[in-house]
């Protein structure tokens, strides 16, 4: 198994979908940034966490929020729509820590804010 070890910071608001069985798949992508200067690059990762666990974590994963991320990698090929073949590193989410602050989690957008009736200073259940 390969498994990467990493932080970073959201570049969207999570997304949970369904599959036909029921089960949650909730997908996130972590800009990944190394070196520095005139030698800085950002990596996108794709995440995906499986079941109930992600979905619990949906409230909290905000675009913007920092997390650190311990999963299995996998590097996925695609093509873009302009005929270029690329490759993307996907990863399969084992371990998650949120970085930000409570203060952060708590002002995501009105709809998410209005849908969560949770305390912003209650620990997250994970």
């Amino acid at each position: 198994m390969n498994v990467w070890n990493f932080t970073g910071g959201l570049g969207r608001d999570c997304e949970t979908r369904f599959t036909a069985k029921g089960d949650a798949i909730t997908s996130f992508s972590v800009a990944v940034n190394s070196g520095y200067g005139d030698n800085a690059v950002t990596t996108w990762a794709n995440c995906s966490i499986l079941g109930k666990r992600g979905e619990a974590l949906a409230p909290y994963l905000l675009k913007g929020a920092q997390v650190a991320i311990s999963g299995e990698f996998t590097l996925r090929k695609y093509t873009s729509k302009d005929g270029k073949e690329g490759t993307s590193p996907d990863v399969r989410v084992n371990d998650v820590t949120l970085l930000s602050s409570k203060a952060y989690r708590a002002t995501g957008s009105a709809s998410q804010e209005s849908a969560r009736q949770d305390d912003p200073d209650e620990e997250v259940p994970f």
